[in-house]
């Protein structure tokens, strides 16, 4: 068995369109020398071949078209009773993510109580819940998705890959956000600590592709620019961010994170980008046939030595116990997204520039996480409004303790800290007390801005002049002197308690 399963997987990275030409000549040679038998099993390898690569057939409609070409020579051959053999229409019904998602279920906790609160979380409790979500994530990637990016060299096809560097990119803003929420340099670098102590606790786990995410968004140059936060980091600190930077360097082909990588056994998530890239390199290097127009077998595989580890590695679960309720909120969190001009709005407006010193160029990080630029959250508002939904109910399970509906204000205010941006004003149907209504508007206004669905989708702009400061209708955000059509700024109020935040 296993050497036909390594056959066949070294074979997939070959078939195409023309390989069913070879099976149109076999199935004629035996129709013409009276072989039932032969033709029998030509249809029995081809039958295999769609049980075993069903991916390939959803993914390429070409390959579907032949094989309808098949069927209909096969019943003009006399052999319509071997069609059946050939059937297709179950693909559509099958589920790619099934057995990911039924490898992490089991490991949600129903018992243990875990704080929603970014600042009651232990850096081990959030290393843990972004790893959850990470893992998910890249046991969605099968084979045939890491075999069409190697034979692409682009993401535009393969939404479960794309989706998967979206998470990276999105966990590395989120640092940034969450750093740049604070409003005093005190602030930022307690939390920029933090996330310090979350990226060794990723360490520790061998989760590399995560710890990427948040030491580049540690490094990035909209942080690395705080001066004033800076100065409140522990030296100490400073002296293990050097070290991440280090083991994720990109020296010399990124050598320190391969041996560290190569030493790890058990549990560990790599770094995507790094052996994707590996394996474009390979695909280049090598030619697909050898000397007398015979398929380069070495080539196949090395090719299918890369993949498969990286499939072996989605059979190895973390062992963690992981809070639903705070992986709710973590998802939410995450289905933001912002360009790099409205995360440096918001660094400037926390540190001006120092009108002294010359201005600075904006510089790549050590660590380059954004390898896939541009890659984003794609969330529709249906995706947004189940997000929404489901952690609003995880809000008010853990704390509505008298089951009527309303959380105290002090509550919603901390739960609503945990986020890297304040929307809006709350309309309060009772003093001190916030409701379920009122929380699920609240989060679905400002993740539809927050997610590039559209300001119309919430707003409708029309130009006018006021005489003095004031708010919008729609969402009672304060309107800066500087708005236009495509852009809405929120102020941040030291005294009102109101924060910052770009929206485009």
């Amino acid at each position: 068995n296993m050497k036909k399963n390594l056959t066949f997987n070294n074979w997939s990275l070959i078939f195409n369109d023309a390989f069913f030409v070879h099976f149109v000549i076999q199935l004629s040679t035996a129709v013409d020398n009276e072989q039932p038998t032969q033709c029998q099993r030509i249809c029995y390898f081809i039958r295999h071949w769609i049980q075993e690569f069903w991916g390939m057939f959803r993914l390429h409609h070409s390959l579907s078209d032949k094989l309808d070409e098949f069927r209909d020579l096969i019943r003009e051959q006399g052999q319509e009773h071997l069609c059946s053999l050939l059937e297709t229409k179950w693909i559509n019904e099958r589920d790619w993510s099934w057995k990911a998602s039924q490898k992490i279920k089991a490991n949600y906790s129903k018992k243990r109580k875990v704080s929603l609160l970014f600042d009651h979380l232990e850096p081990s409790e959030l290393a843990d819940h972004l790893t959850y979500l990470e893992f998910k994530s890249f046991c969605r990637i099968s084979f045939l998705d890491f075999q069409n990016y190697m034979q692409s060299c682009c993401m535009k096809d393969i939404p479960v890959l794309e989706r998967s560097i979206a998470l990276c990119n999105g966990m590395s803003q989120w640092v940034q956000l969450m750093v740049l929420s604070r409003p005093t340099a005190q602030l930022r670098a307690e939390v920029f600590t933090k996330f310090l102590h979350v990226a060794q606790s990723l360490h520790q786990m061998h989760n590399y592709n995560t710890l990427m995410a948040v030491v580049g968004g540690l490094c990035h140059s909209s942080i690395s620019r705080l001066k004033d936060t800076t100065s409140h980091v522990p030296s100490e600190v400073t002296k293990v961010l050097n070290e991440m930077t280090d083991l994720l360097s990109s020296c010399r082909n990124y050598d320190n994170y391969r041996h560290a990588y190569s030493r790890c056994s058990g549990f560990k998530i790599p770094i995507l980008g790094v052996h994707l890239k590996d394996l474009i390199t390979v695909n280049e290097a090598m030619s697909d046939y050898v000397e007398d127009n015979k398929v380069n077998v070495h080539k196949l595989q090395v090719l299918y030595n890369h993949i498969n580890e990286l499939i072996q590695l989605q059979q190895i679960p973390p062992r963690l116990d992981a809070n639903k309720d705070l992986v709710h909120l973590l998802t939410l969190s995450l289905d933001l997204y912002y360009s790099e001009d409205e995360i440096y709005e918001l660094s400037y407006a926390r540190e001006p520039k120092n009108c002294k010193a010359p201005p600075s160029t904006p510089s790549k990080p050590p660590v380059c996480v954004d390898w896939a630029s541009g890659v984003a959250p794609k969330p529709d508002p249906r995706t947004i409004s189940k997000h929404v939904q489901r952690m609003v109910d995880s809000v008010f399970k853990n704390y509505d303790h008298d089951e009527n509906g309303f959380i105290s204000h002090d509550d919603f205010e901390k739960i609503a800290a945990s986020f890297p941006f304040s929307f809006c004003v709350m309309d309060k149907e009772k003093e001190g007390m916030v409701s379920r209504e009122e929380i699920t508007a609240y989060f679905m206004r400002a993740s539809v801005i927050c997610s590039k669905l559209g300001l119309g989708f919430v707003h409708n702009f029309q130009e006018a002049t006021y005489m003095k400061p004031t708010f919008c209708d729609n969402c009672s955000g304060f309107v800066s002197k500087n708005l236009t059509k495509s852009t809405f700024l929120l102020l941040y109020f030291e005294e009102k308690k109101t924060y910052l935040f770009f929206f485009p």
